[in-house]
């Protein structure tokens, strides 16, 4: 479908639930489909030296909450100054709260924090539930400091 095509659709029905997330799914899909995210083999490197040269792995920050199978490096959304916040049930972080999730990051992050609410119904009883779920999402895209010791530049996404 061609992006008139999608935003005359779009236009023709309004901003709904279904549309948001069918809206933001598409333009992910084109972000991923845009080769800002395409795959690196270790040997792909700029200058050529082979396997080895440009593997620096990038470093979570140091903040850890509890999941479900270890500690996760992120802070919950809030203001960056670290004061109280209805998003973040961990309290106040007098440090700070970093946006990214990698440490000595220099660029560009967008986050967004929602909350959609539904209506499910199994198709074989009939029952129906209504349902919520939340999503924290953000990107990243600037320069890093690596394991390599080395600046990379790089695009990131946590879901």
């Amino acid at each position: 479908m061609t992006n008139n095509a999608s935003m005359l659709r779009f236009s023709r029905r309004g901003l709904t639930r279904r549309n948001l997330v069918h809206g933001t799914m598409g333009a992910a899909g084109a972000v991923l489909g845009s080769g800002l995210c395409a795959p690196a083999l270790a040997a792909d490197d700029d200058d050529g030296e082979g396997q080895g040269a440009g593997c620096g792995q990038p470093l979570p920050i140091v903040h850890t909450n509890a999941g479900p199978f270890g500690p996760l490096h992120f802070y919950f959304p809030g203001p960056i100054d670290g004061s109280a916040a209805p998003t973040d049930a961990t309290g106040v972080h007098p440090e700070g709260r970093d946006p990214s999730t990698l440490t000595n990051f220099t660029g560009f992050v967008g986050q967004v924090d929602l909350d959609f609410s539904g209506m499910a119904m199994d198709t074989k009883t009939g029952a129906k539930a209504t349902y919520t779920f939340h999503t924290d999402t953000r990107f990243m895209k600037g320069d890093f400091v690596a394991s390599d010791q080395q600046r990379h530049h790089g695009t990131f996404a946590f879901i």
